[in-house]
């Protein structure tokens, strides 16, 4: 095999494990929603898609070098990093239960577990 055939091989895999990887969030997200019997997006949905696009991207701007392929894939991390970071805020501002130690969605006034109220909690929790 010459050399021009490795590095054909080579970015034909890296494609194809894109497109896997980026197909796999959506099998994530659907075990996840089922597990919880309502809709859920994990965390892992948002890797998932960081991870096949960059691998698409890289297919796209080293092999294929098409523009739609480029294009497509060039800007569309850019929602996923954001709700990584959505997801990494809301998860701080949660309150743990003093009683029960259920964690607790900004805002609430009592735990859903054991129903203490919260709001002496959330006037000591910083700004």
């Amino acid at each position: 095999m010459n050399h021009p055939d490795l590095w054909k091989h080579f970015w034909n895999i890296v494609g194809t494990t894109g497109l896997i990887v980026f197909f796999s969030r959506f099998v994530v997200q659907w075990y996840a929603t089922e597990k919880k019997k309502q809709v859920v997006v994990p965390i892992s949905f948002w890797w998932l898609s960081i991870i096949g696009s960059v691998l698409l991207l890289l297919f796209g701007v080293f092999y294929d070098k098409h523009y739609v392929v480029i294009f497509g894939y060039a800007f569309s991390w850019i929602p996923y990093v954001r709700n990584l970071i959505i997801h990494h805020r809301h998860k701080e501002a949660h309150l743990d239960c003093a009683k029960c130690g259920k964690s607790c969605p900004p805002g609430a006034k009592f735990c859903s577990e054991c129903g203490t109220p919260l709001a002496a909690q959330n006037a000591t929790a910083p700004v």
